[in-house]
């Protein structure tokens, strides 16, 4: 029987610049294999494959995807045995894994250091152009999320706060009534999607697979779902219970989905780009905006909706685009690198068995 397999982001490309959450992926882990050098495409084939090794035999893992490039995994968590295999790559792993005070194992990959050297001008140009579509690509995003908040605003301004709160408390109420969990609350905070160079891309059917109660938060921009998301987040860390906090992979400042394993419990933005309509018999919907918003708003502010969503929309297909010219190029700078044999890959079969001798251990 296969292990549960989880797949999410903890690093992403939004409005605000690229924004890491690894520091809550390592959290609770004892140790990481750096997989230094080398091509992050192997490096992704090397993570993928133990993966899938362990969850064949019924462990429990976590991908974590690259949000550069859809092809690749950068990172992989194996919960029940306290470790974790990140690539090197990852932007600023490496005091990530410090401030964790972790234990790091390197393994580095080999390279042929003349073929590198003949092509040193090429890929040093490659770099600095990735980094500048980069930089291209989150001005872009933050000019989208600026007519994004213009089309908040017209809602927030027609938006009944008493009724958003009274409907918060009521989901509160219904998720936890009195009970306690009488522990400490284990939170994560992750991205359940994110912006990459094929579009929006995002996890929520596989991290909600085995949930067996779902909520579909329906409603405009600015109708109150991340606000509401946050305080039930807030509600189930105050009480105890572990809490998976999913962010937006646009607005890092927003809430996308709040997971209580415990409790059996999800609930989620259902709007593009991840928009959801109730495929099970217990999903259901929550309209904030039959709920919370003035009735006509839709039809009264029509024609302002209209040209700044054409803006949001067309500032989001720009900025994707810079991203899909930066995925390219790093696969150009891929194709520079002369890398042979890769260490990595012999010690494939020794990680394996040290992370399942780990695992019966804590059996």
């Amino acid at each position: 029987m296969s292990g549960s397999v989880l797949h999410y982001y903890a690093g992403g490309n939004t409005a605000k610049g690229y924004i890491s959450l690894y520091h809550s992926a390592l959290r609770g882990l004892n140790r990481v294999f750096l997989l230094q050098g080398g091509l992050r495409s192997d490096k992704s084939a090397f993570m993928n494959t133990i993966g899938e090794t362990l969850s064949a035999e019924g462990h429990t893992i976590e991908f974590l995807h690259c949000a550069y490039n859809n092809e690749w995994i950068e990172g992989l968590i194996v919960p029940d045995a306290g470790i974790g295999i990140i690539d090197d790559a990852v932007p600023d792993i490496g005091n990530e894994i410090a401030n964790e005070n972790l234990q790091i194992t390197i393994l580095e990959s080999l390279k042929t250091t003349k073929y590198l050297f003949e092509h040193h001008n090429k890929m040093q140009q490659l770099n600095m152009d990735i980094f500048a579509k980069l930089q291209k690509a989150y001005a872009t995003f933050a000019e989208s999320l600026k007519a994004h908040d213009d089309i908040e605003e017209i809602y927030i301004s027609n938006m009944s706060f008493a009724k958003a709160n009274q409907l918060t408390n009521e989901l509160i109420d219904l998720f936890f009534g009195e009970e306690r969990a009488e522990k400490t609350s284990n939170v994560k905070h992750r991205f359940l999607g994110a912006a990459t160079p094929n579009g929006a891309v995002d996890y929520i059917q596989n991290l909600t697979e085995d949930i067996s109660k779902r909520y579909l938060i329906k409603g405009r921009a600015g109708s109150g779902k991340s606000t509401m998301l946050k305080k039930i987040a807030a509600a189930g860390k105050e009480k105890g219970y572990d809490v998976e906090i999913y962010y937006c992979g646009f607005d890092p400042n927003s809430l996308d989905m709040v997971i209580l394993r415990e409790k059996g419990i999800a609930i989620f933005d259902s709007t593009a780009p991840h928009e959801y309509m109730p495929e099970r018999e217990t999903d259901e919907i929550i309209d904030m905006y039959e709920t919370c918003i003035t009735p006509g708003t839709d039809e009264k502010f029509a024609a302002e909706i209209e040209r700044t969503t054409k803006v949001y929309k067309d500032k989001m297909k720009e900025a994707i685009c810079y991203l899909a010219e930066a995925r390219n190029m790093m696969v150009q700078l891929e194709d520079l690198k002369c890398i042979r044999n890769s260490a990595i890959s012999v010690g494939l079969y020794g990680i394996v068995e040290e992370i399942k001798l780990i695992l019966k251990l804590n059996k």
